[in-house]
């Protein structure tokens, strides 16, 4: 028997989906201050992924 696991299409598009948020985020970011307002929302959203890499409990149980 395999460990292999394939997502669902759901949870692929919400994956993509949130990809797409964060370069939208970004371009913004961009279009209103250049490279340091980038910068700034870089340091933004890493702290949000971590946020959801090591929280308690964790999301899969």
């Amino acid at each position: 028997m395999s460990d292999f696991y394939m997502p669902t299409e759901k949870e692929l598009n919400i994956n993509l989906l949130d990809k797409l948020d964060l370069l939208e985020r970004l371009e913004m970011a961009g279009n209103e201050g250049g490279y340091e307002k980038i910068k700034q929302q870089l340091d933004f959203e890493k702290k949000c992924i971590e946020r959801k890499l090591y929280q308690k409990p964790s999301i899969t149980g």
